[in-house]
């Protein structure tokens, strides 16, 4: 049994164009997808009809849950949220509205893109105060509402992670396959970083009660995604999308 998965794509269908030709090439059938597939200034359409195509399972992240529920303010406020709420249409808002916030597979499998409690926090990581430090096992267990399932995929952080709870769960985050680097202001002020622009996710292999993780990256044109960012009016995500790096002010 082998099972992709993936997360944050962002709008950057060339990352998961190269994604996808990865996992086909290993021949691996089944893809897991976290959420936040659609926010970001390059091309939210074309990832939908890729995901679309492609049959993945997928669940509901904050930022597709935020196109879904913005109001006409935020459009005028944000103008990448009106790009990308324009560019779906409305058929993809409603294939949004029947995605669920949690999913459990086979009682084995565990997705969600943030936390039980809140699709904006962070599962593996605490940035309270400002840096980013890997939560202690009693709080990851407590913010799954005390899941038992052997194995937890989570998401929203973009930092690819394997960590073993001391209740022997194996909890993945792959990475983020559209975007390796941004800042964010709440709940504090802090940064993400991956230091490359190659696309990210991860591979579980599970035979005979034996289990392996392989955390891939795959290289894709990040040009074409930075210049499309670009286009629409946001540097900071060409930066990011060309190093991997947060564009300091």
């Amino acid at each position: 049994m082998q099972i992709a998965i993936l997360s944050d794509i962002h709008s950057n269908v060339y990352a998961l164009q190269e994604v996808i030709k990865d996992i086909r090439n290993r021949n691996i059938e089944v893809v897991l997808n976290l959420g936040d597939m659609f926010y970001g200034p390059i091309e939210p359409r074309a990832t939908y009809e890729l995901i679309r195509d492609n049959k993945f399972i997928n669940i509901c992240g904050n930022q597709d849950r935020e196109i879904l529920e913005a109001s006409l303010a935020q459009l005028q406020e944000n103008p990448t949220l009106k790009y990308v709420y324009e560019d779906l249409g409305e058929e993809v808002l409603y294939w949004i509205q029947e995605l669920q916030f949690e999913k459990i597979i086979g009682g084995t499998y565990y997705m969600v893109h943030g936390t039980y409690f809140d699709d904006t926090q962070y599962l593996l990581e605490d940035v309270s105060e400002g840096t980013v430090k890997l939560r202690s096992d009693e709080e990851i267990i407590k913010l799954t509402d005390n899941i038992e399932t052997p194995f937890i995929f989570c998401a929203h952080s973009h930092l690819p992670r394997i960590h073993k709870l001391n209740s022997g769960q194996i909890v993945i985050n792959p990475g983020s396959v559209g975007l390796q680097a941004y800042k964010e202001e709440l709940p504090t002020k802090h940064k993400m970083e991956n230091n490359t622009p190659d696309a990210a996710y991860t591979i579980l292999t599970i035979e005979d009660n034996q289990y392996n993780i392989e955390q891939v990256r795959v290289a894709y044109d990040f040009e074409k995604a930075a210049l499309k960012a670009e286009e629409n009016g946001r540097e900071d995500w060409a930066y990011a999308l060309r190093t991997g790096k947060v564009l300091e002010n």
